[in-house]
């Protein structure tokens, strides 16, 4: 194992959660923080490809459970890069076959590059605050995404979703 790549990935997205904890309902369009966010997003996704390209995915057996959970995290996030993502997915699944990363982070993953090609997502796993107001995009055949998922239920994550969001909402009610 590669403690040190494992370290990195850790702080790195540390990083990443710090500043996504800063977005409240109400200053999502902060173009300070957004800009933030998107510079630290860039600088992970230059950092993660040149780590991709030096030992392909980040798996279990390099990084440990918790690297590539940071790993994903952090392709999650390289939404200013839709190619990487997807090269990414396509090494997220590869490694999946071998039990070296959660079937759930290529779930997500999965979801994440669907949307951006303005497509229905397969799992339900991503979602949108609209008018203050959570909203999951269209998922391709609902009524079997539980059968895909291999995740909590479609209900339950909406119920967990909704119940941070709200946490958000009276942690903001709180601040003011």
């Amino acid at each position: 194992m590669n403690n040190e790549l494992r370290l990195e990935l850790l702080q790195m997205a540390k990083e990443d959660q710090a500043v996504r904890q800063e977005l409240t309902p109400t200053n999502f369009a902060n173009s300070v923080l957004i800009a933030k966010i998107h510079e630290i997003d860039s600088n992970n996704t230059a950092r993660m490809k040149e780590i991709v390209q030096k030992y392909g995915w980040t798996i279990k057996s390099l990084v440990g459970e918790d690297g590539t959970s940071a790993a994903w995290l952090l392709v999650q996030h390289a939404d200013l890069d839709h190619e990487f993502q997807k090269h990414a997915l396509k090494l997220m699944k590869e490694s999946a076959k071998n039990g070296e990363i959660s079937m759930k982070h290529v779930a997500y993953l999965t979801d994440r590059v669907l949307i951006a090609e303005k497509k229905k997502q397969i799992y339900g796993t991503q979602f949108e605050i609209r008018n203050s107001k959570f909203v999951l995009f269209p998922i391709e055949d609902e009524v079997n995404v539980d059968k895909r998922r291999g995740l909590s239920s479609l209900e339950e994550y909406k119920k967990i979703a909704m119940r941070h969001w709200q946490m958000s909402q009276s942690q903001e009610s709180n601040e003011k």
